[in-house]
């Protein structure tokens, strides 16, 4: 990486993304920059004082507000990075919508695809080409991002194709909820199956058009999965936290892959937890009982 880096992470005024602005700040040198962004100024500017005053904290710190619905803010940001920056050398898209089990899947449908898959397709449209060599551009998603997830139905529109093609899957999902289709189309009823499995493969369909030259600097994109992490967000959807990572100790092995030397072309544009590939074509269709108690 360069000698002076700087380093992005979304949806980081709180738990698993908070964690990872820690982790960059102890990892990182003085010389280097770490923007903690979130939607809320107020939330945003506390965090990144409380991180910047941490014992650990070594790098500079400064909170940004960025709504990652706001796909053009995105593309600001990224042109602004590479302006001021030459670029950015560590990207982390970590933001996520909340919906609690009792809560209308349908009724919440437009937020969390544009939180979770709309935003994606930005950060890595906007921040793929500014990205330095040696970089690391990485999506937290989770296991459920593997194509076996979903109905046989539904995988062409995933497989092996372009990021154009992701964009418009996502797209006729969201309509067939709107429709009142999606059931009968073999979309499940839980939002974060269809949600991850397309971050997946846009991370899958960016990766494909850039491995050659990412590998040969060193340079990693992958989705990475932290596991079970408690947070307010993932807390309501488990009957059994008793194996839970604090959010600290999830952001470790993602940290781990920031901080790697060079690329393993083993881990490059898949889905990674704790060091290992998940396979794509990997898991089954989720039952009811299974949403409630599976990461």
């Amino acid at each position: 990486m360069n000698a002076s880096r700087t380093a992005l992470v979304t949806g980081a005024n709180q738990g698993l993304g908070r964690a990872l602005v820690e982790g960059l700040a102890a990892r990182m040198t003085p010389a280097d920059l770490v923007l903690l962004t979130g939607r809320d100024p107020e939330r945003v500017g506390l965090a990144a004082e409380e991180v910047a005053r941490l014992p650990g904290t070594r790098a500079r710190v400064e909170g940004r507000v960025l709504d990652v619905t706001d796909t053009a803010a995105i593309a600001r940001l990224a042109a602004e990075l590479e302006e001021r920056h030459g670029g950015v050398d560590v990207v982390l898209s970590n933001a996520v919508a909340r919906v609690l089990p009792d809560e209308s899947q349908a009724e919440r449908a437009d937020e969390f695809i544009d939180v979770s898959n709309t935003a994606t397709h930005a950060v890595l449209r906007a921040f793929g080409p500014v990205l330095r060599p040696g970089g690391r551009l990485l999506v937290v998603a989770s296991g459920l991002g593997t194509l076996g997830h979903l109905d046989p139905r539904l995988h062409p529109l995933f497989d092996g194709v372009g990021l154009d093609q992701v964009e418009q899957a996502v797209e006729s999902w969201r309509a067939a909820v709107h429709q009142g289709t999606a059931t009968e189309a073999g979309w499940p009823v839980w939002l974060n199956v269809p949600s991850k499995v397309a971050q997946v493969a846009a991370v899958r369909a960016v990766a494909a058009e850039r491995r050659a030259r990412d590998l040969a600097s060193g340079t990693l994109v992958a989705a990475v999965c932290p596991g079970m992490v408690d947070t307010a967000t993932s807390r309501p959807w488990f009957s059994d936290y008793s194996q839970a990572q604090t959010p600290a100790r999830a952001a470790e092995a993602v940290l781990d892959l920031v901080f790697a030397e060079g690329a393993d072309p083993a881990l490059y544009g898949r889905l990674v937890r704790f060091g290992e590939v998940l396979p794509w074509y990997g898991g089954s269709p989720l039952t009811e009982q299974d949403r409630m108690v599976r990461p």
